[in-house]
């Protein structure tokens, strides 16, 4: 079925129907309206990829991100897609399963099938790089989340050092003295971030870090629930555990009650990124929510800014990097102020 097929059943020319399915011009309601119908019924689909070649952009923005697995990421993929959809776009989604090897076979991918930008978080902050760069060089291209540094890309992401100083002031307010920090290895922006973070506020705010209290895992269930057996396995006890996401924290909640631990009466225990499985523990866990909407927007913003420059030069623009501040979400995990 083609464009003539659906321009005789309807007795217009093949540019009016041209014009109507690709809202290129204006054409009279009533004709738009047939023209639809024509082409739903007859089963006219049109070629994307003669149209991409004549327009010079797909529609598309393809996104790479550590593990769909992961809640967090989920929930920027689903602000992403949204605001894509809203604007008649698509969203090609790639898992790099935290492997930089995958990851740049993936960004390879989208390279060649003509994506207007990438969207990515790099998974490692050494090995991401090459294939991050050559990207970049190809398509715009915009960091979400974690960043890696490559000359002439966007990033935005959330104020790893400010979210960290809001968790420890909540838990000194509530009478923590003695603090411990579980995370990830350190392999990315966000893990490196969010452990210096712990470390200059504990100082600043007084708090003891306890003997061997950063623990490093993976962003996991079972990982947080190990490192807190491993902390309260030592003499010198934390009475507040500080986890880099809400997975390590539901893990360490977990343990804290096999242990026999009351929380928070004997330890509090505190997230990052407010998970909707945050609300469904016990008990509920105090958290930083991720304002994940406006990131998405303000990424996909920065990304049709590099599109919109024609000449070559998106490159050498003056890099954005836009760092957002989160909101605590106060649950049960950590005392209520006397």
């Amino acid at each position: 079925m083609t464009l003539a097929d659906v321009a005789d059943a309807v007795g217009v020319s093949p540019s009016t129907v041209s014009r109507v399915l690709t809202s290129s011009r204006p054409v009279a309601p009533e004709i738009a309206t047939r023209v639809r119908e024509a082409a739903t019924r007859l089963g006219y689909s049109g070629n994307g990829i003669a149209r991409a070649l004549r327009r010079r952009r797909t529609d598309t923005v393809g996104m790479v991100v550590p593990s769909i697995l992961n809640p967090f990421f989920t929930s920027l993929v689903d602000g992403l897609e949204r605001t894509l959809h809203d604007e008649g776009k698509q969203l090609l989604l790639c898992d790099s399963r935290q492997d930089p090897d995958v990851e740049a076979e993936h960004l390879r991918a989208l390279v060649e099938r003509h994506v207007d930008g990438v969207v990515v978080s790099p998974c490692d902050d050494v090995a991401s790089i090459p294939a991050v760069a050559r990207t970049a060089a190809a398509v715009p291209l915009v960091q979400l989340d974690r960043r890696v540094e490559v000359d002439g890309t966007d990033w935005v992401g959330l104020d790893d050092h400010r979210a960290l100083g809001m968790l420890l002031e909540h838990l000194r307010d509530r009478g923590a003295r003695v603090v411990a920090f579980v995370t990830s290895e350190m392999t990315n922006s966000s893990t490196v971030d969010r452990a210096r973070g712990f470390r200059e506020n504990a100082a600043l705010l007084g708090l003891q870090v306890a003997p061997d209290g950063i623990v490093l895992g993976e962003f996991s269930v079972a990982s947080g629930e190990a490192a807190v057996r491993t902390l309260f396995a030592r003499p010198q006890r934390p009475d507040a555990i500080v986890c880099a996401d809400d997975l390590i924290a539901i893990g360490a909640l977990r343990a804290c009650h096999d242990l026999g631990l009351r929380v928070p009466e004997e330890v509090q225990v505190t997230g990052i990124d407010d998970i909707e499985f945050a609300t469904y523990v016990s008990p509920t866990l105090t958290t930083l929510a991720q304002p994940t909407a406006r990131m998405a927007a303000e990424a996909l913003r920065l990304l049709g800014l590099r599109a919109a420059i024609s000449d070559g030069s998106a490159h050498a623009i003056e890099a954005t990097r836009l760092a957002f501040s989160p909101r605590l979400v106060e649950r049960e995990s950590t005392r209520s102020l006397p």
